[in-house]
């Protein structure tokens, strides 16, 4: 056999190998996406006023050991103990339209007298709501369907990615 043909063989064999499904199986699956983000929306609101500070400018509430903030200019978030957060994280938050990151602060966001938000309820402004059952909290922004959600079973960010900027082709994010 010709040293041409040899290597030729060797690549035909090289090939089946690397398109077997064994082989492929042997790749790592990609992680599952974090389950969707409870239905804030469907709790019965508080009145904001019960929650403003900085002359209206903002709303905070207490929630399961969370000190969390919304503010009319689109800002929300929560900081303190963040259940499986990433790096540390104390912090978690994002601004209307965009999508919530973790982040750790050596302060926190708000330091005067915070009231709780009751279980089973959401204070809401804009397009973000959030709320929770006294062990969970989470924000969720109908803007673009994006949030968080901060529990003692873990915390995710919902819909790290934004449809109306990344989508598969052919779509429209405004019609089905």
């Amino acid at each position: 056999m010709s040293v041409g043909r040899l290597v030729a063989a060797a690549c035909v064999a090289a090939a089946g190998v690397l398109t077997t499904p064994g082989f492929a199986a042997a790749q790592p699956a990609p992680p599952p996406p974090p389950p969707p983000a409870p239905n804030i929306n469907a709790l019965p609101p508080v009145n904001p006023k019960d929650f403003a500070v900085y002359d209206g400018s903002a709303y905070v509430f207490g929630s399961a050991g969370l000190t969390c903030m919304l503010q009319r200019s689109g800002g929300y978030g929560c900081n303190g103990p963040i259940p499986g957060g990433p790096e540390g994280a104390n912090l978690v938050g994002g601004s209307s339209g965009g999508v919530p990151v973790f982040g750790a602060s050596p302060t926190p966001m708000y330091t005067g007298e915070v009231n709780p938000l009751p279980p089973n309820t959401r204070l809401s402004f804009g397009t973000v709501s959030c709320g929770g059952d006294g062990a969970m909290t989470a924000c969720v922004d109908t803007k673009n369907q994006s949030g968080f959600v901060v529990g003692p079973g873990g915390s995710y960010i919902v819909n790290q990615v934004n449809p109306l900027v990344a989508r598969p082709e052919g779509t429209n994010p405004y019609f089905n």
